[in-house]
């Protein structure tokens, strides 16, 4: 037997296999015990841990005891410390039995899932405890589950430093007796659906308080706040944050004097409280040395920035003061921040020449929407850690930097809605890292170069609205480049045929060659198209966004997060000849097809009737000929159908999704189409007519006779009776 232990640190051992080896160790003295990352379960788990009476600490976490919550437990009496995070508890509520352990100053309940259980009886058994003795100082919930409100008997852990909520689903109004826990350190309450009113009284006391959390990050941005933070303007707060995270909480409309007091701030996060301020410069000058991380976004700040004299952040990490109304020249800041976020403002003139100096760890730029104009600085192109560069939407103009190198990190350029010119640089074909490559609605020219074939994980290209002539190089669907699931090349002047190469690009969804001069026939090898066929594995990135803006449903919808939703193929305004292929008709999963404005043949394949998700087809102005398949009625989803000016023939099909095509615009420019809703009617329908008049007719004669026979039994019957009573004198005297 091993000799008496005072601490045992076990984790990660795989115990839940040995359970017995835990046997051979002297316990009776033990205080310390670490079997997280075990994989012990509650039948795995060893009974002689509670009869630890000793134990002080004991860590249990990322162990997986869901079938119930060992209610032994509660015998350790002695626990100060009690980590059961990430036990995957369920269904049971927080235990009951944790309110026998009245020397418990930390516990860690963290990331479990109480599946919505409440918080109240919890809190009540906090009550077990005799003359008030719990000493609780951490209680971690955040990530729990847990509903309902917080109760009012909050404020008696006086001796609580930290409490961690953050991530519930709790709600109601916070507690005015929250600002009695004047021992408190740390407060984390984002991330639940609070409601009403927080006001000095929830602070009265908390003269210690570093770090506070409130409001909900996720909340839709159009939904009203249902959560306000109700001081008077020139309220004082008793503590010094070095943290603060307000999301989706009115706080404004100005930058109030409790703000403004708080100079030791480290973390700022202001998220979409209403403020509709100037940022006060005094304000951030006292900040700057130890500021390290920014988040005013959301807002609707105003005025200018400094930007006549440098202001340097040495500790910037991130900042963000996007969706504001901020104005003025670039703002000339010095820092060390990765992520640097001014979208959707006002700011103007040209970006610092030595960007690269001035922000020399960036990761990622987001300047989007903006009035920024001059030239992109080449410098842009020394900042090797860069990986999202977002100019969008600006007024730049010249041409794009030229001197990318190997060494950039880049993954994301999107420079589109500009007013960029020049040739597509050969040297972005250095960018290994390259995934989304967006410079469409410029003026660039030329060629698209073959240099980009080495961009090896190339996954989105948009070059449309440009200038772009040539043909679609051949390494575009080559087997260097066959992550591509959109190619969008519409509105330029490209040539040639749609190369077959194409269909080797199985993640493929969005095809959008509009637009252009292209001739020949549409490939019949679409059918390899995967991704239009069945669900393949998803590759997009969640580490931003792709704001596409793509013409569907008849109209110009922008796309974001959900982009990877649309499957679209779009081929209209070119020269194509020939007829639509059946091999299209496969595509299943295929939402768009726009073949309009060419010069296709040949009658429209009954088979377009298997294309199930169908939601939009235009195959107006082509020479397109025979009958409308009835099979089209079975397209549950068709949104919007457009056969205008074609050579099409017969009845419009009915039924189903055609008797909500009433627009007669959808048929005009076909002579030879007839029935509903056209007010042609077909030959045929004639024909019905004449079939039913002669029924019609001969209902008529036998009304006809039903009436003479009718008047000639009336007659016959009325003299059969009245007749007799004349010549019968003695049956006249007997009805009379």
């Amino acid at each position: 037997m091993l000799p008496s232990l005072l601490e045992l640190h076990l984790s990660d051992c795989g115990l839940a296999s040995h359970p017995l080896s835990l046997q051979r160790i002297n316990f009776t003295s033990l205080s310390v015990l670490d079997l997280s990352f075990n994989h012990f379960n509650t039948s795995s788990f060893p009974s002689c841990i509670f009869n630890l009476t000793s134990l002080k600490r004991l860590d249990l976490s990322f162990n997986s005891f869901s079938a119930h919550f060992p209610v032994e437990l509660g015998n350790l009496k002695s626990l100060e410390y009690l980590d059961l995070s990430r036990l995957g508890l369920k269904d049971s509520g927080v235990p009951r039995v944790l309110g026998n352990l009245c020397k418990l100053k930390t516990l860690n309940l963290g990331q479990n899932n109480f599946s919505g259980g409440g918080i109240e009886e919890f809190w009540g058994s906090l009550s077990n405890c005799p003359n008030n003795t719990l000493v609780l100082e951490s209680l971690h919930l955040f990530s729990c589950g847990l509903e309902g409100q917080l109760p009012a008997s909050l404020g008696m852990l006086k001796s609580l430093q930290y409490l961690g909520l953050d991530n519930n689903q709790m709600n109601g109004s916070i507690p005015q007796s929250l600002g009695q826990l004047s021992e408190l350190i740390d407060l984390f309450l984002s991330g639940n659906s609070w409601e009403g009113n927080v006001t000095e009284a929830h602070f009265i006391n908390l003269t210690n308080l570093k770090s506070f959390s409130i409001g909900n990050e996720f909340d839709d941005i159009q939904k009203p706040m249902s959560l306000v933070f109700n001081v008077s303007y020139d309220w004082v707060p008793p503590f010094k944050l070095h943290s603060i995270n307000i999301f989706n909480c009115k706080v404004g409309p100005g930058f109030r004097v409790w703000l403004q007091s708080q100079t030791e701030l480290s973390h700022v996060t202001l998220y979409r409280t209403g403020i509709s301020d100037s940022i006060p410069e005094e304000w951030l000058l006292m900040l700057s040395s130890q500021l390290e991380y920014l988040d005013l976004s959301y807002n609707e700040f105003r005025g200018r920035l400094s930007s006549n004299k440098l202001m340097r952040f040495p500790k910037l990490e991130s900042l963000n003061l996007a969706h504001n109304q901020l104005e003025g020249p670039f703002p000339l800041w010095s820092t060390n921040a990765t992520s640097f976020d001014l979208e959707c403002n006002l700011f103007s003139g040209p970006i610092p020449f030595n960007f690269d100096k001035l922000m020399p760890k960036l990761e990622e730029l987001y300047l989007s929407e903006n009035h920024l104009s001059g030239t992109i600085p080449p410098s842009i192109c020394n900042i090797q850690n860069l990986i999202i560069l977002s100019l969008r939407s600006n007024h730049f103009s010249g041409e794009f930097p030229h001197a990318w190198s190997s060494r950039s990190q880049i993954t994301f350029v999107d420079a589109a809605y500009n007013n960029l010119s020049g040739n597509i640089p050969t040297s972005m074909g250095e960018l290994s890292s390259l995934e989304i490559l967006k410079l469409n609605n410029n003026n660039f020219g030329g060629k698209i170069p073959d240099s980009l074939h080495n961009c090896s994980v190339l996954k989105s290209i948009d070059l449309g609205n440009n200038k772009l002539s040539g043909s679609i190089p051949p390494w575009i669907g080559g087997s260097n480049v066959s992550k591509l699931y959109m190619l969008r090349l519409r509105s330029n002047f490209f040539i040639g045929h749609i190369p077959r190469q194409l269909c080797n690009l199985g993640y493929l969804h969005i095809l959008d060659l509009s637009h252009n001069n292209f001739s020949g026939t549409i490939p019949k090898c679409f059918n390899n198209l995967t991704s239009l066929i069945r669900n393949v594995s998803d590759i997009f990135q969640d580490d931003y966004h792709e704001p596409t803006m793509l013409t569907l449903k008849g109209q110009e919808l922008v796309y974001n997060t959900t982009l990877y939703l649309v499957k679209s193929i779009d081929l209209s305004s070119n020269f194509l000849e020939g007829k639509i292929p059946q091999e299209i008709c496969s595509l299943i999963l295929l939402g768009t097809l726009n073949l309009s404005r060419n010069q296709l043949t040949g009658k429209i394949p009954s088979e377009v009737g298997n294309m199930l998700g169908l939601e939009t087809l235009d195959l107006s102005n082509n020479r397109l000929s025979g009958q409308i398949p009835q099979t089209l009625a079975s397209l549950t989803f068709l949104a919007h159908l457009n056969l205008a000016y074609n050579h099409l023939v017969g009845r419009i099909p009915l039924g189903n999704q055609f008797q909500t095509f009433t627009d007669l615009s959808i048929y005009m420019g076909n002579p030879s189409l007839c029935g509903v809703p056209l007010p042609r009617k077909c030959p045929e329908d004639d024909t019905f007519t004449a079939i039913d008049v002669k029924p019609s007719n001969e209902d008529g004669s036998d009304k006809l006779w039903f009436y003479v026979s009718m008047v000639f039994g009336f007659i016959v019957g009325f003299w059969s009776v009245c007749g007799t009573l004349l010549v019968k004198k003695s049956w006249r005297y007997a009805y009379f």
